[in-house]
């Protein structure tokens, strides 16, 4: 069953991508390298609740 998550940038904490992930086969919180438009760079992205 895939998941709706919500990714959040880890230094200025602004939720700006959604993606989706299946339950399943990750367990763990989801990391991902993404642009913020916040910060103008490229930053880790955290799954958040």
């Amino acid at each position: 069953m895939r998941k709706k998550v919500t990714l959040a940038c880890a230094q200025c904490n602004s939720r700006n991508y959604t993606t989706m992930k299946n339950n399943a086969t990750n367990v763990e919180r989801l990391e991902v390298k993404k642009f913020c438009k916040t910060c103008n760079l490229h930053i880790v992205h955290k799954e958040t609740k």
